[in-house]
Parts: C-alpha cells; sequence; structure tokens
C-alpha cells in the first residue's frame, strides 16, 4: 500500500522511517492501541516518581482497551495528552511498549503490534494492552482511593510480548 509504504512502494514501512518524518496519519496509525497511557498515573510529590495504576481514564472502554471516543476524547477530557515528537521527549511514564519510545529509541516495532501482525488482537494475545486488567475508572472511585490501585504491570514488558 503506497501510504503504509510511504511513497512508491519501494521505499521502508512507514513505521520505519524518524518520527519526525511521519505524517499526522501515519503518527497515528503507530499506535498500538494497548490503552496502557490512558491508565491514571500518579506522581509522588517529593521526589517525582511516577506510580502507574489499574485506574482507566473514564473515557476508556474497559471490554476493548480502547478510548470510547478518541477523537472527541479532549471534549471530555481536556488534559488527555495529545502526543507529539516534543511531548514525546518530556513524558517519561509512557510504557516501554509503547511504540513511540520504541521508534523514538531507534528500535523496531515488535512482532505482536499490529502494524507488523496485521491484527489488533496480537497485543491483546501478547498481553500488552490494558484489556481485562483494569479494575476500576477513575468515575466509579473517589480521587483519595486511587493509591489504593498502584500497580506494577503497566511499566513493564510482559513476558509474551518480548522479542
Amino acid at each position: 500500500m503506497a501510504d503504509e509504504k510511504g511513497g512508491n512502494g519501494a521505499d521502508a514501512p512507514f513505521w520505519e522511517k524518524p518520527l519526525s518524518e511521519l505524517t499526522r496519519t501515519q503518527w497515528e496509525k503507530l499506535c498500538d492501541g494497548c490503552g496502557r497511557c490512558c491508565l491514571v498515573k500518579l506522581e509522588d510529590e517529593d521526589n517525582g516518581r511516577v506510580y502507574h495504576t489499574s485506574v482507566s481514564c473514564r473515557m476508556l472502554d474497559r471490554e476493548t482497551g480502547l478510548c470510547g471516543d478518541y477523537k472527541n476524547r479532549r471534549d471530555h477530557v481536556p488534559d488527555c495528552v495529545r502526543l507529539t515528537l516534543k511531548k514525546l521527549q518530556e513524558i517519561d511514564w509512557l510504557p516501554p511498549t509503547c511504540a513511540y519510545v520504541l521508534r523514538n529509541e531507534g528500535r523496531p516495532l515488535p512482532p505482536w503490534h499490529p502494524l507488523i501482525s496485521g491484527d489488533p488482537e496480537t497485543v491483546y494475545r501478547a498481553g500488552v494492552s490494558v484489556r481485562g486488567k483494569v479494575e476500576v475508572s477513575e468515575a466509579e472511585i473517589e480521587e483519595e482511593e486511587t493509591p489504593d490501585y498502584i500497580r506494577v504491570w503497566p511499566k513493564r514488558w510482559p513476558k509474551k510480548a518480548r522479542y
């Protein structure tokens, strides 16, 4: 496909190009849809350490692990982060499995990434997706309860996902 190959078909797939060369459409397609960035994170005010939780954004569909209204998400969640190349350099809480992190480091996409496998379900089968792992939505608990849901898995590579 011309869109995936980035031109005449002889070029490398767009996901192998530097992030700075991607079109907006290509940038969006790079996301694997894992939903890990849609989990609530807590930052320790004393030391800046970020803690990941199993609490999802209220827009996350727990059945699919995807945003329930991605296109209009900022209408519902004004502080939802729109990831850009500049923000990628500043954010330290993205999961290590994140395609943006991997490509920013010059690493290839893993075999379970939908652009490689051709199947969005491979993210779930590899254990990368939040589907089935979210315990509660932020809309279901009081904010002071969030620390009770601190978990280590969102910041780790699942064993099945390693390449």
